[in-house]
């Protein structure tokens, strides 16, 4: 019998993806937002594609804060735009 592949949502362009082909932003039980790239960290996620567009809609559309219910630092968009340019050499 075949494995079953967890699916998951952007939260950026809303298309339905593989879960190992999405970065996971995650709010710990703390409130500490950060990502989380093997998918094992405790907390509410947040599932974004590797791609500057998806990004740019999640954050215009203030995506990211509605899902985890908290305001997102500067910081980890930075860190997310950086990640995405390293890993993919998208645009």
């Amino acid at each position: 019998m075949p494995k079953k592949i967890p699916v998951r949502q952007c939260v950026g362009c809303r298309e339905k993806k593989e879960k190992r082909e999405l970065i996971r932003v995650v709010k710990s039980p703390e409130g500490e937002i950060s990502l989380d790239f093997k998918g094992k960290k405790p907390g509410r996620g947040a599932y974004l594609c590797p791609s500057s567009e998806c990004l740019q809609r999640a954050r215009k559309a203030r995506a990211l804060e509605r899902v985890l219910e908290t305001t997102i630092p500067p910081e980890v968009y930075s860190e997310l735009e950086e990640q995405i340019h390293m890993g993919s050499g998208d645009e």
